[in-house]
């Protein structure tokens, strides 16, 4: 059975850090591109950051850059997401995806974090709070 497992999420204060992990069972992660992306109440799910599967090729959200930082290991089938001075606004649900960048619609990993409606391979999340 193919599933992504998101840990990681938690409470955490303004300026606090949080490494959120995905990690792949049931298929190797290393053929595909993994993104993350996140949730909060009342909005639309939004691309936070992509790396593709071999390449190193990676894609941040404006609002995330320089603070998070995402990076994987194939060896452990997981993928991270270093989560680095944390606002309130960075509070939501992250989910990880997964794709394989091969369809006619997603071929770069920016693409692939501008269409989340387009994927289907996802985990079931893990909440992040930030608050002091």
């Amino acid at each position: 059975q193919v599933q992504l497992v998101e840990s990681g999420g938690g409470l955490v204060q303004p300026g606090g850090s949080l490494r959120l992990s995905c990690e792949a069972s049931g298929f190797t992660l290393d053929s595909y591109a993994i993104g993350w992306f996140r949730q909060a109440p009342g909005k639309e799910r939004e691309g936070v950051s992509c790396i593709s599967s071999s390449d190193g090729n990676t894609f941040y959200a404006d609002s995330v850059k320089g603070r998070f930082t995402i990076s994987r290991d194939n060896a452990k089938n997981t993928v991270y997401l270093q989560m680095n001075s944390l606002k309130p606004e960075d509070t939501a649900v992250y989910y990880c995806a997964a794709d394989s960048l091969t369809s006619a619609w997603i071929t770069t990993v920016q693409a692939m974090c501008y269409t989340p409606l387009m994927l289907n391979s996802w985990g079931h999340g893990t909440q992040v709070t930030v608050s002091s």
